[in-house]
């Protein structure tokens, strides 16, 4: 099965810029980008704030809805200090690292220009994996486990903006992150990044 996918994504990949290229050049067809993510994990109390990774990508139904798929990993953990005189933040490693992986709709504005907002609501799921294994090896372990860890489901409700200069452009998205566990769970997610129309 993890071969299928691999194989999947690199037909996928090498398709993608010949059909971009057939196409005309009004880069309203989708879009594929990376961003920085930050989660405010509310509970347990106080909060637990994380930092990490993830990609996006997005094809369009209409020039105001595109399908979205995107997966973040969350791999170091956020401390910040706020004193008198100024604020101190440091990063640690942690052993919970939360991946999520969501799909939805976006509703797009200001389709022709080089800005756009939005908002999306996108289900899928968030799973806590505890490891000691602090290695990159530790990414790939929990995406093996998703079925057998601590999976929730999840539903995302978010908006943003988006701007661009030609087919390269900058993402900003917020939203809450709810998963349920003993109810509905809140989480403050950021995420930010270049984004590539196509």
């Amino acid at each position: 099965m993890k071969r299928f996918a691999l194989f999947a994504v690199l037909g996928l990949g090498m398709l993608l810029p010949s059909f971009a290229a057939a196409q005309e050049q009004t880069y309203n067809h989708g879009e594929v980008g990376v961003f920085a993510d930050y989660m405010r994990l509310s509970s347990p109390d106080p909060a637990i704030n994380f930092i990490g990774v993830g990609g996006r990508i997005g094809f369009n139904v209409h020039p105001n809805i595109a399908l979205e798929g995107e997966m973040a990993y969350d791999f170091s953990r956020n401390f910040t200090t706020v004193f008198d005189n100024g604020i101190n933040t440091s990063f640690a490693t942690t052993r919970l690292r939360p991946l999520t992986a969501l799909f939805g709709p976006k509703f797009q504005a200001g389709t022709t220009g080089p800005f756009r907002v939005f908002v999306t609501g996108k289900l899928g799921f968030v799973n806590f994996a505890h490891s000691s294994n602090l290695s990159t090896g530790a990414f790939g372990n929990q995406i093996g486990g998703i079925t057998d860890g601590d999976t929730k489901f999840a539903v995302y409700p978010g908006g943003g903006v988006e701007a661009f200069l030609g087919p390269v452009g900058l993402r900003l998205e917020v939203g809450d992150e709810i998963y349920f566990a003993n109810g509905a769970q809140n989480n403050l997610k950021v995420s930010f990044g270049p984004h590539f129309r196509f």
